[in-house]
Order: structure tokens, then C-alpha cells, then sequence
């Protein structure tokens, strides 16, 4: 049981996105559609190779996917849908482009050591079986982009109305905002670290430009991408009520657990975390940057 147990809150999401009527077709065809692309992309290879690391192109992927579905199977205002199904597709290209551009380099011939972390904490836990827990964890990233993350994109694609809120556009300028800034913070890096390596410096922290204020801006701003489209989902959610209509509730907690569920993977399962783990090892001045910096939200520097 023990094995599965990280099953269940996506299990439980995904009662809650096929609880409604309106999410059927894109629920279900959504759900196969995920089922389909990890097989190929993650299940498999980690059943052949033991590395996680697949999943770093089966879950983007599977963003564009559920774009895709979404606005297929819309019941919603066509604007309205193809702005958010657009949202999440935007999403999904700018990391699996990423990912299979690190494919092609060769990248995924090791194991990254945010999935390295993952071994750390099964062996905590006494999972032993570990080609079991890889394909656990697999499935769970699969069924998150089938409950969680489907489900403010499927209750903003089911409004009719063709008045775009005033609190739409303002989850619409978190996103993109967001975005840039992720993508800023992910150049810096990059340019850091071509930087260090023309200088024949290794391990060093990069704490230039964004990095200054958080240890991760990237996953600050992935987070926050997040909680642009749940902001966005808030007007189409309150439309759905229905009088006495227990349903109703939990699709509002599904929506504010999307933005909950995606802080924890950031911070403690697959985010910053585990990549510290693996700086305090290799960068002999990463303490000190730890005392000076906030991990996750930005802010002013501290003082040692």
C-alpha cells in the first residue's frame, strides 16, 4: 500500500473533474490521452532504462495534450477556450522543447539528481522495489495533468459567457508575466554558467539578476504561471453553482489544491529541495547563499 499511497489525492482529483457532467468528454479523453503518451514516452523507457528522467518530456507533453482536448471537447465561449487552452499549450511547448532538445544532447543517458532524491527518500520509507516506485511516481505526474491541472483549464473552457471578468484578465497577466519571468530567470542561469565554464571556474552559485532575490525564480514563477490560470478559472467556478450542490465545493478545493499541489512538487518533491541536497555537496559556497537568500519567495537579501 505503501507504494501507492501517492496515488490517491490524483485519484481523488479526478473523481472531483468527472464528478460534473460538463467535463465528461474532455475528462475522460483527456485521461486516455495521458494514459497513452506516458506509456510510450515514460512507462516504458523506465521499465527498460530504471531512470525517472523521462518524465521531464511526458509531463510537459502532456500539457499540450490537455490544451488540446480541452479546446476540442470546449463546451465553453470559443475565445474564452482557445485563450486558455492556448495558456497551458504555452506551458507545455516551453519545457518540452527544452526537454527533448536535452534528449537529443544526451542528457537523459543519467539520471538527474532531483529523481537521484527521489531514491534518497523511497529508501527512508522502505521502498525497496524501486522499479515499482519509479513507475508510481510516473503515473502520478501522468494523472495530475488528468485531475489537478485539468481542472481549471476544463471550468474556464466551459463558460459561455462572452464577457471576459476583469478577474480573467488579471490571472491572463499573472501568467504571462510569470512566464517571462521564468524565462528570464532560466537565460541568467544559462549565461551564468557559460560564463563560469569560459572561465574555467566549476561549482560555482549563480546569485546574478533574479537569482539574487530567490535561490529558485523558476519555480517561484512555474508556481505562479499555476496561479495565474487558477485565478483566471475563479469567475467560470462561480458560475457552475449550483443550489446545495455538494459537487460544486469540491471543485473549488480542486481548484485551490492545483496551486497547492504545484507549490509542494516545486518546493519539496522534485524542486528546490532536492536540487540543494545536491548544491550543498558540490558548491563549497552555497551555505553561504542559503543564509543570504530566500529559497522560494522573493525578497530583499538577508543579513548574515
Amino acid at each position: 500500500m505503501k507504494y501507492f499511497r501517492p496515488l490517491v489525492p490524483y485519484l481523488v482529483g479526478l473523481g472531483i473533474l468527472l464528478s460534473y457532467s460538463e467535463f465528461y468528454k474532455v475528462g475522460y479523453s483527456n485521461l486516455i490521452g495521458q494514459a497513452i503518451l506516458f506509456t510510450i514516452v515514460v512507462c516504458i523507457p523506465i521499465s527498460r532504462t530504471g531512470r525517472m528522467s523521462y518524465v521531464d518530456i511526458g509531463w510537459p507533453w502532456g500539457l499540450v495534450l490537455l490544451g488540446v482536448v480541452s479546446f476540442i471537447f470546449s463546451t465553453g465561449n470559443e475565445i474564452r477556450s482557445f485563450i486558455v487552452s492556448m495558456m497551458v499549450i504555452l506551458i507545455g511547448l516551453r519545457m518540452g522543447l527544452g526537454a527533448i532538445k536535452l534528449w537529443r544532447v544526451g542528457y537523459l543517458e543519467k539520471e538527474f539528481p532531483r529523481y537521484e532524491y527521489q531514491r534518497i527518500l523511497w529508501k527512508e520509507e522502505g521502498k525497496e522495489n524501486t522499479q515499482l516506485a519509479l513507475q508510481v511516481d510516473a503515473i502520478t505526474q501522468g494523472l495530475a495533468n488528468a485531475s489537478f491541472l485539468a481542472i481549471p483549464i476544463s471550468i474556464v473552457s466551459s463558460n459561455i459567457s462572452e464577457t471576459i471578468n476583469i478577474i480573467e484578465i488579471f490571472g491572463i497577466l499573472i501568467w504571462a508575466s510569470s512566464l517571462i519571468i521564468e524565462s528570464v530567470a532560466d537565460v541568467q542561469k544559462l549565461k551564468f554558467l557559460r560564463r563560469m565554464k569560459k572561465e574555467g571556474k566549476k561549482n560555482q552559485v549563480c546569485n546574478i539578476g533574479l537569482w539574487r532575490y530567490s535561490r529558485h525564480p523558476n519555480y517561484f514563477a512555474e508556481w505562479m504561471v499555476w496561479n495565474g490560470l487558477v485565478i483566471m478559472a475563479i469567475p467560470s467556478w462561480l458560475s457552475l453553482e449550483r443550489s446545495g450542490s455538494i459537487e460544486w465545493y469540491f471543485l473549488g478545493f480542486g481548484l485551490l489544491y492545483a496551486s497547492r499541489m504545484m507549490y509542494k512538487t516545486l518546493v519539496y518533491t522534485t524542486g528546490a529541495i532536492p536540487s540543494e541536497y545536491f548544491s550543498l555537496q558540490k558548491r563549497p559556497d552555497y551555505k553561504e547563499y542559503q543564509k543570504t537568500t530566500n529559497r522560494f519567495f522573493p525578497g530583499p537579501n538577508k543579513e548574515k
